[in-house]
């Protein structure tokens, strides 16, 4: 991301109930496995469990994942759609939510969505992209 750095998200008291949840760390292991459709399903059925500050975190980063999926069946338009989305929900976040490095994958996820936005082919996400803070 460019510009200012955002201001961090306020701290939600459930986020680590949330961090501690062994699906919110499958979510995220898939996630850096590459296997989109089932992180997808891990992080969609925590956002539909979470309110505040973090549900866009998780919204964010679901999104990211199902532009992944439409990248990987040619839906070019789909994957900028929802890496527009994704990018847009998370650059808010600051550079850390629920113990994840976000501008981690913020940056190659940007540079996905900047790379679809000129007509090219994007480079993979890389592995790891979701990596704990510290």
């Amino acid at each position: 991301m460019s510009g200012a750095a955002a201001e961090p998200i306020d701290r939600d008291p459930h986020e680590s109930e949330l961090i501690d949840d062994p699906r919110f760390d499958e979510a995220v292991r898939l996630f850096n496995a590459a296997e989109w459709y089932a992180c997808h399903d891990g992080f969609e059925e925590l956002w539909h469990e979470t309110q505040g500050p973090l549900r866009p975190v998780l919204q964010g980063i679901l999104q990211i994942a199902v532009a992944q999926i439409h990248l990987g069946r040619g839906n070019l338009r789909g994957a900028t759609v929802l890496l527009g989305e994704g990018v847009g929900r998370l650059g808010p976040c600051g550079p850390t939510a629920l113990n994840l490095d976000l501008e981690r994958l913020l940056q190659p996820a940007l540079a996905q969505l900047q790379t679809l936005q000129l007509g090219g082919e994007p480079p993979p996400l890389p592995v790891d992209s979701l990596h704990p803070c510290g």
